[in-house]
C-alpha cells in the first residue's frame, strides 16, 4: 500500500511541484494539500494521512503551531518540516511541537521521497548539519551523560528529576535505543517482539513524557528543553 502524505506549503507552485514529486512515486500518494495550516488542521484529520510535509512559514497559523495541533487530532501522523530555516531554535521548536524529521529546502525529490520513506519506517531524517546541530544542543545541555553507563542515571526533565522514574523498563529500553539512533524496526528487531509493539512503547512514552515526537522524547531523554517562543 502508498504511503498516503499531505503537503502543507502557502506556496502554490512549490506545493504543486511537491505534489507531483510525491505522485511520481509508486510508493506515496499525496492525499491533500493545503496552503494554509488552518485548512490542514480542518481537513487534514478526515484524510488519515499517514505522512505531512510541512513549512514553517505559514500565513495565520505558522507550521509549527500547525504540528501541535495535527499532532494531537492525528498522533499516529509522522510530519517532516520542509523550511528554509536552519536555526536551532526553529528545529527544536518543531521537533517539541511534534515534528519528526527536518528538511531545509531546496531539497532535491529524491531526498524528499527517501525522508517520506525514511519517517514512515519509523526514523528521524534530517541533514548532515542539523544533525550535528542536534547532537551539539544535546552536548551542551547534557554535559554529563557521555560519562554515565545510561542516559536514564543522568537524563533530567529540566527540573533536576530522572526520568527513570516515570518510566517502565521497557520504556525506558525503547527510549534509549531511540536515542542511539536505531528505527523502529531495528528496535523490534533487537529486543525481538513486533514492529507494532514498538509503536505502543513509544506512545506510551510519549504520554509519560509530555511530548507528540520521537525527537522531542530524545531530547527530554537527554536533558535538553528547548526555547519557549515564536
Amino acid at each position: 500500500m502508498p504511503i498516503d502524505v499531505i503537503i502543507v506549503e502557502d506556496d502554490s507552485r512549490l506545493r504543486s511541484g511537491l505534489v507531483e514529486i510525491v505522485n511520481r512515486d509508486p510508493q506515496c500518494v499525496c492525499v491533500g494539500a493545503f496552503g494554509s495550516g488552518e485548512e490542514a488542521v480542518a481537513k487534514a484529520p478526515a484524510l488519515k494521512p499517514q505522512v505531512a510535509v510541512m513549512d514553517i512559514n505559514l500565513p495565520g497559523m505558522d507550521g509549527i503551531e500547525c504540528v501541535r495541533q495535527l499532532s494531537e487530532r492525528l498522533p499516529d501522523l509522522q510530519i517532516v518540516m520542509l523550511t528554509v530555516y536552519q536555526d536551532t531554535n526553529n528545529l527544536f521548536r518543531a521537533l517539541a511541537a511534534g515534528a519528526h524529521g527536518y528538511l531545509v529546502k531546496p531539497a532535491r525529490a529524491r531526498d524528499l521521497l527517501a525522508a517520506i520513506r525514511d519517517i514512515h519506517q519509523g526514523g528521524a531524517p534530517m541533514t548532515s548539519a542539523l544533525a550535528r546541530k542536534v547532537v551539539d544542543a544535546f552536548r551542551a545541555h547534557a554535559p554529563d551523560a557521555a560519562s554515565s553507563s545510561s542516559p536514564a542515571s543522568s537524563s533530567t526533565d529540566g527540573g533536576g528529576n530522572t526520568l527513570a522514574g516515570e518510566l517502565a523498563p521497557r520504556e525506558e529500553e525503547v527510549l534509549d535505543l531511540l536515542a542511539q539512533g536505531f528505527s523502529y524496526k531495528e528496535i523490534a528487531d533487537k529486543l525481538n517482539v513486533a514492529f507494532g509493539t514498538v509503536h505502543t512503547y513509544v506512545l506510551r512514552i510519549y504520554k509519560k513524557l509530555h511530548v507528540r515526537s520521537k525527537n522531542a522524547a530524545v531530547a527530554r531523554w537527554l536533558g535538553y528543553q528547548p526555547e519557549s517562543g515564536k
